[in-house]
């Protein structure tokens, strides 16, 4: 049985976004593994709050994920 996890920071992404990163997840898992996966397969949306996440000895923050995001559309 199959358990993915997603770590977000929170006030990134919506409710709609979230939802589809799990389905699109269990998509590829059933891909990978076949059919009989699907009901087995756990996906996890987990959310730390803004600033509680650092990446190269710096705090990331909601707006400066969504600043990275932004410049990469």
């Amino acid at each position: 049985m199959p358990l993915v996890d997603i770590q977000l920071i929170e006030g990134v992404f919506d409710d709609d976004q979230k939802r589809k990163m799990i389905e699109a997840v269990t998509e590829t898992m059933v891909a990978i593994e076949g059919e009989a996966m699907r009901g087995v397969t756990w996906v996890r949306v987990q959310e730390f709050a803004s600033g509680e996440w650092g990446i190269g000895g710096k705090a990331m923050t909601a707006d400066a994920v969504r600043a990275v995001r932004d410049e990469r559309a």
